[in-house]
């Protein structure tokens, strides 16, 4: 299967080869030699959606394409990149979005925790995690799910993550699942590209411009935390969350994996994940690890915890518990 990355820049409806959707790279590159061989302009006007000057997305781009890996860059480096990201997303959206590079915070591990006794399967944190994290609405793409449990039943394996009728059910529990983002990830280990790395703060992240969609990370991971676009993304103008983070909920390409990020674009700057403010039950609980007096050190001390597939080492931040 063609897995190639496709991103570059968009063209008007005279381009009849890249037209409707993006360039990848090498078509990309392509242009551009052909463009600064033959001294015109031609190429640089057809890479202009015409909602703003001649050529301003395609310079954009190139830069984009060129620019260092994002944990090497200093922070002016940081500050240029996601001010591009801006002017990208002007150009091409329409609309004006605030792209922060928030550093992790000192002294802060995040943890999460699942009350399966509260949940009752609303599905209220899946909309509000939609929603804050730009998620595609064209193929329904969700970071996180929940599975509609017998009683008994301890790994999500035997549940259904696909029920349509009124809940909760009677004698049923329900479990949601995302990414854990394990102290030892193995998602991190099988990324060829590097584009994948855990946080200071134990955020497991990716960069979206040095993943090349080989989708290893998804086979490494037992948790069904990882996400493949294998389609343009598709989120209307007037829904896009315009508060994003670099590393967080930035608009996303065809081709490029993605997953939760404890809303890092909420959680550095102080607030709760989208998923544990939506929850109408009070069954989510996220916090610092380090923090003594935290909210979900009192749960990890007081309630009975357990984490999935502790034997496969990979050390999970993320509990369950009952009350």
């Amino acid at each position: 299967m063609h897995l190639r990355k496709n991103k570059g820049c968009r063209t008007n409806q005279t381009d009849n080869h890249c037209a409707g959707k993006q360039c990848d790279r090498r078509e990309f590159l392509k242009k551009a030699a052909t463009a600064a061989a033959a001294g015109s302009t031609a190429m640089i006007s057809g890479c202009s959606n015409g909602i703003l000057s001649p050529g301003e997305e395609f310079k954009l781009q190139w830069l984009e394409y060129f620019k260092k890996y994002y944990r090497l860059m200093t922070p002016v480096e940081k500050m240029e990149t996601v001010r591009r990201l801006e002017r990208l997303a002007k150009i091409r959206k329409g609309v004006d979005v605030k792209i922060g590079n928030q550093e992790p915070l000192d002294d802060v591990l995040y943890g999460y925790a699942f009350n399966v006794t509260r949940c009752e399967g609303y599905m209220e944190c899946v909309a509000a995690c939609v929603k804050e994290n730009n998620l595609d609405r064209l193929s329904n793409t969700q970071y996180i799910r929940i599975f509609e449990m017998e009683h008994g039943e301890m790994t999500p394996d035997a549940g259904d993550s696909k029920f349509y009728h009124e809940v909760p059910v009677q004698d049923h529990f329900y479990m949601g699942v995302q990414c854990f983002h394990c102290e030892n990830p193995p998602c991190v280990k099988a990324c060829p590209t590097q584009a994948t790395w855990q946080e200071p703060d134990g955020i497991v992240v990716v960069d979206y411009d040095w993943c090349i969609g080989c989708r290893y990370c998804i086979a490494a991971c037992p948790y069904y935390g990882r996400r493949f676009n294998w389609n343009e993304p598709q989120v209307p103008a007037n829904q896009i969350t315009r508060k994003q983070h670099y590393l967080g909920n930035r608009l996303r390409a065809k081709g490029q994996m993605e997953k939760c990020t404890f809303c890092i674009q909420r959680s550095r700057n102080g607030r709760l994940p989208a998923c544990a403010e939506a929850c109408p039950t009070g069954a989510r609980v996220f916090g610092n690890l380090l923090d003594p007096d935290s909210e979900i050190r009192f749960v990890l001390k007081n309630k009975k915890v357990y984490r999935l597939r502790e034997d496969l080492g990979t050390d999970p931040k993320f509990w369950y518990f009952i009350d």
